[in-house]
Protein backbone atom coordinates (compact mmCIF):
# COMPACT_ATOMS: atom_id res chain seq x y z
CA UNK A 1 0.00 0.00 0.00
CA UNK A 2 1.11 3.49 -0.69
CA UNK A 3 1.60 5.97 2.09
CA UNK A 4 1.29 9.01 -0.21
CA UNK A 5 -1.93 9.42 -2.13
CA UNK A 6 -2.50 11.59 -5.15
CA UNK A 7 -4.95 14.46 -4.95
CA UNK A 8 -8.53 13.23 -5.13
CA UNK A 9 -9.38 16.22 -7.29
CA UNK A 10 -7.37 14.68 -10.13
CA UNK A 11 -9.87 11.81 -10.33
CA UNK A 12 -13.28 12.29 -11.98
CA UNK A 13 -15.71 13.66 -9.39
CA UNK A 14 -18.43 11.08 -10.08
CA UNK A 15 -16.22 8.33 -8.69
CA UNK A 16 -16.46 9.89 -5.21
CA UNK A 17 -20.23 10.35 -5.28
CA UNK A 18 -20.85 8.95 -1.78
CA UNK A 19 -18.41 11.45 -0.25
CA UNK A 20 -16.30 8.79 1.46
CA UNK A 21 -15.38 5.90 -0.84
CA UNK A 22 -15.94 5.34 -4.56
CA UNK A 23 -18.19 2.45 -5.50
CA UNK A 24 -16.23 -0.80 -5.56
CA UNK A 25 -15.87 -2.73 -8.83
CA UNK A 26 -14.14 -5.74 -7.26
CA UNK A 27 -15.08 -8.28 -4.60
CA UNK A 28 -12.04 -7.17 -2.62
CA UNK A 29 -13.30 -3.59 -2.79
CA UNK A 30 -16.58 -4.72 -1.24
CA UNK A 31 -14.55 -6.22 1.63
CA UNK A 32 -12.82 -2.87 2.15
CA UNK A 33 -16.18 -1.06 2.12
CA UNK A 34 -17.61 -3.43 4.73
CA UNK A 35 -14.55 -2.96 6.97
CA UNK A 36 -14.69 0.83 6.52
CA UNK A 37 -18.42 1.00 7.37
CA UNK A 38 -17.99 -1.32 10.34
CA UNK A 39 -15.17 0.82 11.70
CA UNK A 40 -17.32 3.96 11.40
CA UNK A 41 -20.24 2.29 13.17
CA UNK A 42 -17.99 1.11 16.00
CA UNK A 43 -16.34 4.53 16.30
CA UNK A 44 -19.68 6.37 16.39
CA UNK A 45 -21.08 3.94 18.95
CA UNK A 46 -18.00 4.36 21.14
CA UNK A 47 -18.20 8.14 20.81
CA UNK A 48 -21.89 8.14 21.77
CA UNK A 49 -21.18 6.11 24.91
CA UNK A 50 -18.26 8.36 25.93
CA UNK A 51 -20.26 11.56 25.35
CA UNK A 52 -23.20 10.08 27.26
CA UNK A 53 -20.99 9.28 30.25
CA UNK A 54 -19.44 12.76 30.19
CA UNK A 55 -22.86 14.44 30.13
CA UNK A 56 -24.17 12.17 32.88
CA UNK A 57 -21.14 12.89 35.10
CA UNK A 58 -21.48 16.65 34.57
CA UNK A 59 -25.19 16.68 35.42
CA UNK A 60 -24.88 14.29 38.36
CA UNK A 61 -22.05 16.18 40.04
CA UNK A 62 -23.61 19.56 39.25
CA UNK A 63 -26.57 18.58 41.45
CA UNK A 64 -24.18 17.51 44.17
CA UNK A 65 -22.30 20.81 44.01
CA UNK A 66 -25.60 22.69 44.33
CA UNK A 67 -26.07 20.93 47.66
CA UNK A 68 -22.46 21.62 48.66
CA UNK A 69 -21.77 17.89 48.67
CA UNK A 70 -18.48 16.43 47.55
CA UNK A 71 -18.39 13.16 45.63
CA UNK A 72 -17.32 10.16 47.72
CA UNK A 73 -13.54 10.19 48.10
CA UNK A 74 -12.14 6.68 47.49
CA UNK A 75 -8.66 5.34 46.81
CA UNK A 76 -9.83 2.97 44.11
CA UNK A 77 -12.91 1.26 42.67
CA UNK A 78 -11.96 -2.20 41.52
CA UNK A 79 -15.10 -3.00 39.45
CA UNK A 80 -14.90 0.28 37.51
CA UNK A 81 -11.14 -0.05 36.99
CA UNK A 82 -11.61 -3.58 35.64
CA UNK A 83 -14.41 -2.31 33.40
CA UNK A 84 -12.41 0.49 31.76
CA UNK A 85 -9.44 -1.86 31.33
CA UNK A 86 -11.26 -4.87 29.89
CA UNK A 87 -13.73 -3.04 27.62
CA UNK A 88 -11.03 -1.21 25.58
CA UNK A 89 -9.02 -4.44 25.42
CA UNK A 90 -12.01 -6.31 23.99
CA UNK A 91 -12.70 -3.48 21.52
CA UNK A 92 -9.11 -3.38 20.25
CA UNK A 93 -9.08 -7.17 19.94
CA UNK A 94 -12.25 -7.11 17.84
CA UNK A 95 -10.87 -4.34 15.61
CA UNK A 96 -7.62 -6.26 15.19
CA UNK A 97 -9.41 -9.49 14.29
CA UNK A 98 -11.47 -8.00 11.47
CA UNK A 99 -8.57 -5.92 10.16
CA UNK A 100 -6.19 -8.91 10.13
CA UNK A 101 -8.81 -11.16 8.53
CA UNK A 102 -9.62 -8.70 5.74
CA UNK A 103 -5.95 -7.77 5.17
CA UNK A 104 -5.15 -11.43 4.59
CA UNK A 105 -8.01 -11.71 2.10
CA UNK A 106 -6.96 -8.55 0.25
CA UNK A 107 -3.35 -9.65 -0.16
CA UNK A 108 -4.06 -13.31 -1.02
CA UNK A 109 -2.76 -14.40 -4.43
CA UNK A 110 -3.87 -17.83 -5.63
CA UNK A 111 -1.45 -17.93 -8.58
CA UNK A 112 -4.01 -19.52 -10.90
CA UNK A 113 -6.04 -16.50 -12.01
CA UNK A 114 -7.11 -16.98 -15.66
CA UNK A 115 -6.19 -13.38 -16.51
CA UNK A 116 -2.72 -12.09 -15.64
CA UNK A 117 -1.53 -8.54 -16.20
CA UNK A 118 2.07 -7.40 -16.09
CA UNK A 119 2.17 -3.73 -15.09
CA UNK A 120 5.40 -1.88 -15.89
CA UNK A 121 5.63 1.61 -14.42
CA UNK A 122 8.16 4.11 -15.69
CA UNK A 123 8.73 7.85 -15.68
CA UNK A 124 6.05 8.80 -16.55
CA UNK A 125 3.49 6.32 -17.78
CA UNK A 126 2.55 2.63 -17.86
CA UNK A 127 2.92 -0.49 -19.98
CA UNK A 128 0.27 -3.23 -19.68
CA UNK A 129 0.76 -6.78 -21.01
CA UNK A 130 -2.15 -9.20 -20.57
CA UNK A 131 -1.90 -12.99 -20.68
CA UNK A 132 -5.03 -15.16 -20.93
CA UNK A 133 -4.75 -18.96 -21.05
CA UNK A 134 -1.26 -18.73 -22.53
CA UNK A 135 -2.19 -16.06 -25.06
CA UNK A 136 -0.32 -12.79 -24.59
CA UNK A 137 -1.55 -9.51 -26.00
CA UNK A 138 0.57 -6.78 -27.50
CA UNK A 139 1.80 -4.44 -24.74
CA UNK A 140 -0.16 -1.23 -24.33
CA UNK A 141 2.34 1.56 -23.69
CA UNK A 142 1.43 5.08 -22.71
CA UNK A 143 3.02 8.48 -22.37
CA UNK A 144 2.39 11.43 -20.02
CA UNK A 145 -1.09 12.88 -20.62
CA UNK A 146 -3.38 15.46 -19.04
CA UNK A 147 -6.56 13.35 -19.28
CA UNK A 148 -6.81 9.74 -18.13
CA UNK A 149 -8.92 8.95 -21.22
CA UNK A 150 -5.89 9.78 -23.38
CA UNK A 151 -3.59 7.47 -21.44
CA UNK A 152 -2.98 3.74 -21.92
CA UNK A 153 -6.08 1.62 -21.40
CA UNK A 154 -6.16 -1.76 -19.69
CA UNK A 155 -9.06 -3.94 -20.84
CA UNK A 156 -10.41 -6.53 -18.37
CA UNK A 157 -13.43 -8.85 -18.31
CA UNK A 158 -16.22 -8.58 -15.75
CA UNK A 159 -16.80 -11.36 -13.18
CA UNK A 160 -13.27 -12.72 -13.56
CA UNK A 161 -10.18 -13.17 -11.38
CA UNK A 162 -7.20 -11.05 -12.42
CA UNK A 163 -3.62 -11.21 -11.12
CA UNK A 164 -1.40 -8.13 -11.31
CA UNK A 165 2.40 -8.27 -11.35
CA UNK A 166 3.97 -4.84 -10.73
CA UNK A 167 7.43 -3.88 -11.95
CA UNK A 168 9.57 -0.76 -12.43
CA UNK A 169 13.18 -0.04 -13.31
CA UNK A 170 13.50 3.59 -12.21
CA UNK A 171 11.81 5.02 -9.07
CA UNK A 172 8.94 4.10 -6.75
CA UNK A 173 5.52 4.43 -8.35
CA UNK A 174 2.11 3.34 -7.07
CA UNK A 175 -0.61 1.58 -9.05
CA UNK A 176 -4.00 3.00 -8.09
CA UNK A 177 -7.52 2.58 -9.43
CA UNK A 178 -9.85 4.25 -6.89
CA UNK A 179 -12.71 1.81 -7.55
CA UNK A 180 -10.42 -1.11 -6.63
CA UNK A 181 -10.24 0.46 -3.13
CA UNK A 182 -6.67 -0.80 -3.12
CA UNK A 183 -3.32 0.50 -4.27
CA UNK A 184 0.18 -0.93 -4.16
CA UNK A 185 3.61 0.62 -4.50
CA UNK A 186 5.70 -0.42 -7.49
CA UNK A 187 9.23 -0.63 -6.11
CA UNK A 188 12.38 -1.19 -8.22
CA UNK A 189 14.59 -4.17 -7.49
CA UNK A 190 11.92 -6.55 -6.12
CA UNK A 191 12.48 -10.08 -7.53
CA UNK A 192 9.78 -11.55 -9.76
CA UNK A 193 9.04 -14.36 -7.29
CA UNK A 194 8.45 -11.94 -4.40
CA UNK A 195 4.73 -11.99 -3.46
CA UNK A 196 4.96 -8.33 -2.45
CA UNK A 197 4.81 -7.22 -6.09
CA UNK A 198 1.58 -9.08 -6.87
CA UNK A 199 -2.07 -8.80 -5.95
CA UNK A 200 -5.31 -10.35 -7.17
CA UNK A 201 -8.82 -9.03 -7.71
CA UNK A 202 -12.15 -10.46 -8.81
CA UNK A 203 -14.07 -7.99 -10.95
CA UNK A 204 -17.77 -7.40 -10.45
CA UNK A 205 -20.37 -7.06 -13.20
CA UNK A 206 -19.75 -3.31 -13.55
CA UNK A 207 -18.85 -2.55 -17.19
CA UNK A 208 -17.39 0.89 -17.75
CA UNK A 209 -14.21 2.93 -17.95
CA UNK A 210 -12.44 3.80 -14.69
CA UNK A 211 -9.61 6.25 -14.07
CA UNK A 212 -6.25 5.17 -12.73
CA UNK A 213 -3.02 6.94 -11.87
CA UNK A 214 0.25 6.84 -9.98
CA UNK A 215 -0.28 7.62 -6.29
CA UNK A 216 3.38 8.06 -5.33
CA UNK A 217 5.25 11.30 -6.11
CA UNK A 218 7.70 10.02 -8.73
CA UNK A 219 9.04 13.06 -10.56
CA UNK A 220 8.23 16.10 -12.61
CA UNK A 221 5.41 14.51 -14.67
CA UNK A 222 3.88 12.50 -11.83
CA UNK A 223 0.54 14.31 -12.25
CA UNK A 224 0.36 13.19 -15.90
CA UNK A 225 0.95 9.50 -15.18
CA UNK A 226 -2.66 8.62 -15.98
CA UNK A 227 -4.34 5.52 -17.39
CA UNK A 228 -7.76 3.87 -17.51
CA UNK A 229 -9.25 0.45 -16.87
CA UNK A 230 -12.11 -0.69 -19.10
CA UNK A 231 -14.35 -3.49 -17.85
CA UNK A 232 -16.15 -5.31 -20.66
CA UNK A 233 -18.22 -8.45 -21.11
CA UNK A 234 -16.40 -11.77 -21.44
CA UNK A 235 -17.33 -11.97 -25.14
CA UNK A 236 -15.94 -8.52 -25.86
CA UNK A 237 -12.81 -9.32 -23.88
CA UNK A 238 -12.25 -12.55 -25.85
CA UNK A 239 -12.52 -10.57 -29.08
CA UNK A 240 -10.05 -8.02 -27.75
CA UNK A 241 -7.51 -10.73 -26.87
CA UNK A 242 -7.94 -12.45 -30.24
CA UNK A 243 -7.40 -9.23 -32.21
CA UNK A 244 -4.45 -8.03 -30.11
CA UNK A 245 -2.30 -11.15 -29.74
CA UNK A 246 1.41 -10.52 -29.61
CA UNK A 247 2.99 -10.96 -33.02
CA UNK A 248 -0.31 -10.86 -34.90
CA UNK A 249 -0.90 -8.48 -37.79
CA UNK A 250 -2.77 -5.39 -36.69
Amino acid sequence: MSSAAACAGDVPEAEWSNGLLPGAITEQGETVTALWNGAWIAALATGAVVIGLIVWACLFHTRRRAKAELPPQVRYNLPIEMLYTLVPLVMVSVFFFFTARDSEELTYVSGDAPVKVKVEAFQWSWRFTTTVNGQTTEPVTGMPVSDYQQGPQLVLPVKQRVEFDLETNDVIHSFWVPEFLFKRDVIPGIPEDNPGRKFEITTLDEPGVYAGRCAELCGVDHSRMLFSVKLVSQQEFDQYVASNQAGSAQ
